[in-house]
């Protein structure tokens, strides 16, 4: 135990309470004093989360059945944060943890549930979602991959794009039509599609800023096991709101903290890390780099031009307005409040911010903002983050849906007029 560090939240004891006296203080004393007994330097990354799981610690929030606790929401970030500071790793990152399981839990069935709910806490598969496609992006339920059951096995054939993390993934979440004379809402299907066959065929995607973190898959016959549906056949659209909901929280891309203890299971949770947001590694860019405008400005000498100091305060400002609004989605989160339209605030916030960097970036660099390499402005950085942000206003749903979904959840504005509502997909006109 030498390697365990035992401290308590910095919570205050109190706040948070609910019946029965649950604080975060008694769960960080809880979970310090059952650490103290089963952590040990020489267990696996594997053998260390399935203890935390069949102790209900890697998500206490989840009903007991599933391996949780029954804790409300707020619990989950308090026991994270717990065993940062105990010195051992949590849960496994990616779109399992952040994305499919919790599609899972909240839409089953149970047989799913019990299949790929521990393990996907125990780490022992990875993700990817197969949701966009070339023809069917902003308006996903316009989708064509098509799945047709065949016996004891659905039979899927399409493209989809844009998929990060489908190259290592051993699971991906798809969405695909399975009935062709439904409106186009109607007529989808949300599955578990194993990614390691032979129907499967994925190829990255280079981006125009030199990285390559999408792939486009070619599913070609790829079979799928009759009974790995989310929700019930026909219900995909409303399974992959879900999943949409949770994807606006970014939190895939939130890396972990470790601290500095020997350890198997933690080398090998930093090795996990390390692959993982190795595909991440230019989102930094994407969101503008709000870090670096002061810097930059000091660099080129122009940290006293008010036009430039006027721009920055404006990025910096939005870059506040920013994190109350994902604290407020955070507090919405802490009362056990499903995923709802402030995830939408939040993205055009980060877009709107993203943008502002770009322009002010680009204002103080000037014509040198575009070249790269090390005698570039931050060697090279600007030129990245101006060729990167176009994409923070598309990845997890672009901002004319953000808009839309405001308009009407919030504002309650009538829907868009849709000339193929109701109509049978088949008889739609559709992108190809």
């Amino acid at each position: 135990m030498a390697t365990l560090r035992l401290m308590t939240s910095d919570v205050e004891a109190g706040s948070s309470q609910v019946a029965g006296g649950l604080t975060p203080s008694s769960i960080c004393a809880e979970i310090a004093d059952w650490a103290h007994l089963h952590w040990r330097a020489d267990l696996s990354l594997v053998e260390w989360r399935t203890l935390l799981a069949q102790a209900g610690w890697s998500a206490p929030s989840w009903p007991r059945r599933w391996h949780g606790r029954g804790w409300p929401a707020w619990a989950d970030d308090v026991v994270s944060d717990e065993l940062v500071r105990l010195g051992t790793p949590g849960n496994p990152v990616g779109a399992g943890m952040n994305l499919a399981a919790p599609t899972i839990l909240e839409h089953g069935p149970d047989d799913v549930r019990e299949r790929f709910l521990l393990p996907t806490l125990q780490g022992e598969v990875t993700w990817c979602q197969l949701f966009s496609e070339p023809g069917a992006g902003s308006d996903l339920a316009g989708l064509s991959t098509s799945a047709v059951l065949d016996g004891d096995e659905w039979v899927v054939s399409g493209q989809k794009v844009w998929n990060t993390s489908a190259h290592h993934a051993d699971l991906g979440i798809l969405v695909a039509r399975t009935d062709w004379s439904a409106p186009k809402h109607k007529g989808l299907t949300y599955f578990v599609l194993p990614m390691r066959q032979p129907g499967v065929t994925v190829r990255p995607l280079r981006q125009m800023n030199h990285h390559s973190s999408f792939n486009e898959v070619f599913l070609d016959e790829a079979r799928i096991p009759r009974d790995w549906v989310v929700g019930r056949v026909g219900d995909g659209w409303s399974v992959a709101l879900t999943t949409l909901a949770f994807e606006r929280r970014f939190s895939s891309r939130m890396r972990p903290k470790f601290v500095e203890a020997p350890g198997r299971a933690l080398d090998e949770a930093r090795v996990e890390v390390e692959h993982h947001f190795e595909t991440y590694k230019w989102y930094p860019q994407r969101a503008g780099r709000v870090d670096l405008l002061v810097p930059q400005a000091r660099a080129a000498g122009r940290a006293c031009d008010s036009v430039v100091r006027q721009g920055i305060a404006r990025a910096l400002s939005m870059q506040s307005i920013a994190q109350w609004t994902a604290a407020r989605a955070q507090a919405a989160r802490a009362l056990g409040r499903a995923p709802g339209a402030e995830g939408s605030v939040g993205k055009l916030a980060a877009s709107n911010l993203a943008r502002e960097c770009a322009r002010v970036h680009a204002l103080i660099a000037g014509a040198h903002g575009a070249l790269m390499g090390a005698d570039a402005p931050l060697d090279g950085i600007v030129a990245e983050v101006l060729m990167s942000v176009p994409g923070q206003s598309i990845a997890g749903g672009t901002d004319e849906i953000q808009k839309n979904i405001l308009g009407e959840k919030m504002l309650g504005l009538p829907r868009e007029p849709a000339v193929d509502a109701g109509l049978p997909f088949n008889q739609t006109r559709r992108n190809v």
